[in-house]
């Protein structure tokens, strides 16, 4: 597969022409890389007025996950969740109401874009208990009996899969649902860019959803930052007519072409034989998983790069990622109940085996784990009026009774507690002190 994008910076670089213009570094070595990073120099096209090597390069990506149009981000998923949100608004079908359903285990950039799209939210909420702010599985009888109570079809649902432990939504029912409702599926896949390549596929595109972002960098080797919004064939045609605007009113005039580039060079990786690099990973991270149950540690069923670990009774997450980090493996994310680890074809056999090695016998016993509660907390403004009024910043336990004003999280996972607008209730309380959030920011 052609790469039009990593072509011309390399023939620019060579070219010893006279940089009179930005980046300021003028293509000098200060880290190494900086010859091909680029501004929209003549032949370089434009990210959000693509015409030639960009949308050449966005055409290989949208062959190979077999979407109705995909776009470059250089400013991750963030950005792909603000324009899938503004396109879901500006292109719903006559009747639907200006609200988005969504399964509350949302990444604080969902809030965000609320607030900027003066967005209603209803809130999806799991119908069991969960152990995890990460989780929140949503069923396709509740999403129907949620649609079937609404006055209007939505905007659009919205839901996170895979979550951050790795929790994957039944992204076909869910879909169905949908589209016998009215209205359309959005799906935060930022953690599953690497789903289409697995036979068969798991990508939310594949299995009925409308439109979705990919944080490519997350799972597959591209710079951090990049990111794809990918729209289905089966999608309204203003999300394609549209896609391209959406992404330039939420993205900066400055996008980097290093990131480009990654994303560009990631086509060609992934056209020649990363299925089968995919599929030989998945299976020695499924061997490990059946090393470490037999070992007495309680393994989460998860997407199939991600090892999920829960820690025994008596320890933390937190102390198993320091176990893996005295060994020389360092985590993806850890918490009082899980160490989160993940891996990709990149992962040497040196890597996979040292982390297998690492956690060794468990030899402490599994207790029952109580759910945590939910902060179901009364709305008492828009997220918007909330974010937009004066804010004070607070001790967690004095935040009770108060409303909130941005959401207070830690990155990762960062998924709001207490969302903002919202009162702050008892069991948002309970939250922040179990997840260590020592101050929240509320209303004045």
């Amino acid at each position: 597969m052609n790469t039009p994008i990593y072509d011309f910076l390399r023939r620019y670089a060579a070219s010893g022409v006279s940089r009179f213009h930005m980046p300021g570094h003028k293509g000098k070595p200060f880290l190494g890389c900086e010859a091909m990073d680029l501004t929209e120099v003549a032949g370089a096209d434009a990210l959000y007025e693509a015409e030639g090597i960009i949308a050449e390069s966005e055409e290989n990506a949208a062959a190979l996950f077999g979407s109705g149009r995909t776009l470059y981000s250089t400013e991750g998923s963030s950005q792909c969740i603000r324009a899938m949100l503004y396109l879901a608004l500006t292109n719903r079908r006559p009747g639907a109401s200006a609200t988005v359903v969504a399964a509350r285990n949302v990444h604080k950039a969902f809030v965000y874009a609320a607030a900027l799209l003066d967005l209603e939210v209803v809130w999806l909420w799991p119908e069991e208990g969960t152990g995890s702010l990460c989780g929140c599985p949503v069923s396709p009888e509740g999403l129907e009996r949620t649609l079937a109570a609404l006055d209007a079809p939505p905007a659009a649902v919205y839901v996170t899969s895979p979550d951050y432990l790795g929790g994957m939504a039944d992204i076909a029912a869910l879909a169905a649902v949908c589209h016998r409702r009215g209205t359309v599926l959005a799906v935060d896949n930022a953690h599953g860019a690497y789903l289409r390549f697995l036979r068969p596929s798991a990508h939310p595109l594949d299995l009925g959803a409308d439109i979705c972002c990919d944080s490519a960098h997350k799972t597959l080797p591209v710079l951090t930052g990049g990111a794809y919004l990918h729209i289905g064939k089966a999608a309204p045609a203003g999300f394609r007519e549209n896609a391209r605007g959406a992404m330039a009113l939420f993205g900066s005039t400055s996008p980097s072409y290093l990131t480009l580039a990654s994303l560009d060079l990631c086509n060609r990786y992934l056209a020649e034989g990363y299925p089968e690099r995919l599929s030989r990973t998945a299976a020695v991270l499924n061997r490990i998983r059946d090393r470490l149950t037999a070992a007495g540690w309680r393994v989460l069923t998860t997407d199939p790069l991600r090892l999920t670990v829960a820690a025994p009774a008596g320890t933390a997450g937190t102390a198993l990622a320091d176990r893996l980090r005295l060994n020389g493996v360092e985590c993806e994310y850890a918490d009082g109940d899980f160490v989160v680890l993940m891996a990709t074809p990149e992962n040497t056999a040196e890597d996979l085996r040292r982390l297998a090695a690492a956690l060794g016998e468990n030899p402490l016993p599994y207790g029952p784990r109580e759910p945590l509660p939910q902060a179901r907390g009364e709305r008492a403004c828009s997220i918007r009026q909330a974010l937009l009024a004066p804010h004070e910043t607070v001790p967690a336990a004095e935040a009770l009774g108060r409303i909130c004003g941005a959401p207070t999280v830690s990155c990762p996972p960062a998924i709001p507690i207490a969302v903002s607008g919202e009162v702050v209730g008892d069991a948002a309380v309970e939250l922040f002190c179990r997840c260590g959030v020592k101050r929240v920011d509320v209303l004045k």
